[in-house]
């Protein structure tokens, strides 16, 4: 799958193409679109399914190093107006503020990070770390390319975060979705 390719599946689906094109009006630094909305827009696509099918929410990263809690409520606030009309679940996230949290939520320490994208490389699959710029550019950061994606085929990514338990939960949901898939198991 090309590049072309993939931005043209992802803005089939209606929520994606007004995110990439509303978004650089947040300002946000290093801010991206992220994972599922991508990846599973792009499986529907394939499958020929609805395209916003099994997508839970719309993931949005960025990275500011004022790690306040009140500095990232405050973007998610305004992204919650922003989308509001598009009747779609928005997860803004601050990709410097990660680490304060992540072992609190998941149970394992997570290193701090110095870009959004670093946060896309730890995803738990390899054919989820992908993102779209919102810099109104929509470059796109996919460090192991397109093709788990374009072949449904799901193989686990051993980053620092990786827990096989997280990750069986996640293939099973996604079989579940799209029977389609190729799942390597860990």
């Amino acid at each position: 799958m090309t590049d072309a390719d993939f931005l043209t599946l992802i803005q089939r689906n209606p929520a994606n193409a007004a995110i990439l094109h509303r978004a650089p009006t947040l300002g946000l630094a290093d801010a991206w679109l992220v994972s599922g909305s991508l990846f599973q827009t792009v499986w529907n696509a394939l499958t020929d399914r609805p395209a916003g099918h099994g997508i839970k929410d719309y993931d949005i990263f960025y990275f500011d190093r004022d790690t306040s809690y009140e500095a990232e409520d405050e973007q998610i606030r305004r992204a919650a107006d922003l989308f509001q009309d598009l009747d779609i679940s928005i997860e803004v996230r601050n990709q410097a503020r990660v680490h304060l949290w992540y072992k609190d939520h998941f149970g394992i320490d997570y290193a701090p990070l110095s870009s959004a994208c670093e946060g896309i490389d730890r995803f738990l699959a390899i054919a989820c770390k992908v993102g779209v710029s919102l810099d109104g550019q929509q470059r796109i950061y996919a460090p192991d390319g397109l093709d788990d994606m374009a072949q449904l085929r799901i193989r686990p990514n051993a980053s620092a975060n990786f827990l096989a338990e997280h990750y069986a939960a996640k293939c099973a949901r996604w079989q579940g979705m799209w029977p389609e898939l190729t799942i390597e198991a860990v």
